[in-house]
């Protein structure tokens, strides 16, 4: 659905991610607005630190949304992940002496391999059994982190600031700039992954496996395929999370994580890109106005008691039943809608 007047000239114009000089022109803009935020007077600590967590937050999501979004897998390991990427980061500059530039994707390709393992029972099982599969994995994880020597045990790491030189990346200023542009280049991959034979084939498998394997798709390579993807960005937003908090304890990764980056991609939309950035924004934002409501009704309504801060519970399961009855395709799906609508007026066609 695009502006009439606007037509394909070749192959490739009709694959582009970017079509028109329009989009070209709100990319362009969207990226620069995002870059020179933290130079704007709104650009406080609390801001900064709030686009930092929601940044780290989309890359780990993103790796849930093609796993599951798009290959079909159910996977609610994601976040025990995240802390494998966040310690092997810690472990390898702490211990070993490495740059934090080494072990970010170092990490990542930790994560990965954990990941296929993780991953292996999706061979055998799939539905319900593989995400009971892949909970049992998080336990062992998280258990493993608090009980090895090298982790810290229930201690944790403390890890030295990323380094360029000898400028330190120390602070939600400094560190931003370094996780908005992971960001937006796993941002490019993801999508692009998404319109390749590798993401049709993930496709097909979350549609009918038996189906694919017919077609002649290698089912049991493009699953592993799937997990290893999957958690290495687990894996770099792990990475990040221990170079921007410079600590790492097992506590950070806890099992009410992988229910919020599930809920994110049902929010958002599955098997959309731009869908994890709705998700995303939209409970991280929701859960920052729970957290001021929260002493403002305890202050207005005292009967209460300690009860209010039980809103943030209530209402985030409350929005996902919304989401569930009202909107099961998500937000994206709401804003392709609207695109289309605003492209088509005033034609009621």
């Amino acid at each position: 659905m695009r502006p009439a007047g606007v037509f394909d000239e070749d192959y490739h114009g009709s694959i582009a991610t970017v079509r028109t000089r329009f989009q070209w022109v709100v990319l362009l803009a969207g990226l620069a607005a995002l870059f020179l935020f933290p130079l704007s007077p709104w650009a406080s600590s609390y801001w900064l630190g709030l686009l930092n967590f929601i940044a780290i937050t989309a890359i780990v999501v993103l790796g849930l949304q093609i796993v599951t979004g798009y290959c079909g897998q159910v996977s609610l390991g994601q976040a025990a992940i995240m802390g494998v990427g966040a310690y092997t980061s810690a472990v390898l500059t702490t211990k070993l002496g490495l740059s934090f530039w080494l072990a970010l994707p170092l990490s990542g390709l930790t994560a990965g391999v954990v990941g296929v393992l993780v991953g292996a029972p999706s061979l055998r099982v799939k539905g319900f059994y593989l995400a009971l599969a892949t909970l049992a994995a998080h336990f062992i994880i998280i258990w493993l982190m608090s009980h090895l020597n090298f982790t810290g045990e229930t201690r944790g790491l403390v890890m030295a600031a990323p380094q360029i030189g000898g400028f330190s990346l120390r602070g939600d200023f400094r560190m931003f700039y370094l996780i908005m542009a992971v960001l937006v280049l796993m941002t490019f991959f993801a999508k692009n992954l998404a319109r390749t034979r590798i993401g049709r084939a993930f496709v097909a498998i979350r549609d009918n496996d038996i189906a694919a394997e017919v077609m002649g798709i290698n089912v049991w390579r493009y699953k592993m395929l799937a997990f290893f993807i999957a958690c290495v960005y687990a894996g770099i937003g792990g990475s990040l999370w221990a170079g921007w908090v410079q600590s790492v304890n097992f506590e950070q990764f806890p099992l009410w994580n992988e229910i919020w980056y599930v809920a994110m991609i049902i929010i958002g939309g599955v098997s959309s890109i731009s869908g994890v950035f709705f998700g995303v924004i939209f409970l991280k934002l929701l859960d920052e106005l729970v957290l001021f409501a929260a002493p403002v009704l305890g202050e207005a309504f005292p009967f209460l008691g300690g009860a209010q801060y039980a809103l943030g519970l209530s209402a985030f399961g409350l929005v996902l039943i919304l989401f569930l009855l009202f909107e099961p395709r998500g937000l994206a799906h709401r804003w392709e809608l609207l695109k289309a609508s605003v492209r088509l007026y005033p034609f009621p066609y």
